[in-house]
């Protein structure tokens, strides 16, 4: 071979190898997805009874489940009178640290904020929230409230174990 092929073949092998490292680069500094910040208030209804469960979750404007957003009750065994939320992500869903909390009691608010992605706000999606306690009916899709800027700060009323649910953004 020619002393004019080896260095083309250098030269092409040069500029493979700089090519994968700039789509490396470019992979290893793409901006991560971006979150909006939700805060969560609730009021419960005063009943008599143990604390509720409650799931947050995401769907789209049919209904179809897309993300939970956060638990409250950590009582793995509970899980199924919260019947559309685990209908939708299954008995053995991923792992769920991070966001559980508390169950909530009657009368007790709750306050908490929480990450959805921006690509889910403003588009037709809809906040859910299922509510159980027990030796009461369970009340799956209770509260469904649009997930759009218009709709942050409205009081929504539940139809049984919560009074009222907001978020703010």
């Amino acid at each position: 071979m020619s002393i004019i092929g080896r260095l083309g073949g250098l030269r092409t092998r040069h500029a493979l190898a700089i090519l994968v490292l700039g789509i490396a680069l470019m992979i290893e500094t793409a901006p991560p997805a971006e979150a909006a910040r939700l805060r969560l208030r609730a009021t419960m209804e005063r009943y008599s009874g143990n604390p509720a469960y409650l799931a947050v979750y995401v769907t789209d404007a049919k209904g179809h489940f897309v993300a939970t957003v956060q638990i409250f009750g950590d009582k793995v065994q509970y899980y199924p009178h919260l019947s559309r939320w685990i209908r939708a992500v299954g008995p053995q869903s991923v792992p769920l640290d991070g966001i559980t909390g508390a169950s909530v009691g009657a009368g007790r608010g709750l306050d908490v904020s929480v990450e959805i992605a921006d690509a889910l706000i403003g588009v037709g999606y809809q906040l859910r929230v299922d509510a159980a306690a027990e030796n009461i009916a369970d009340n799956a899709a209770e509260i469904i409230l649009p997930l759009e800027p218009a709709a942050a700060g409205i009081d929504a009323t539940g139809r049984g174990l919560v009074a009222r649910l907001r978020f703010e953004m």
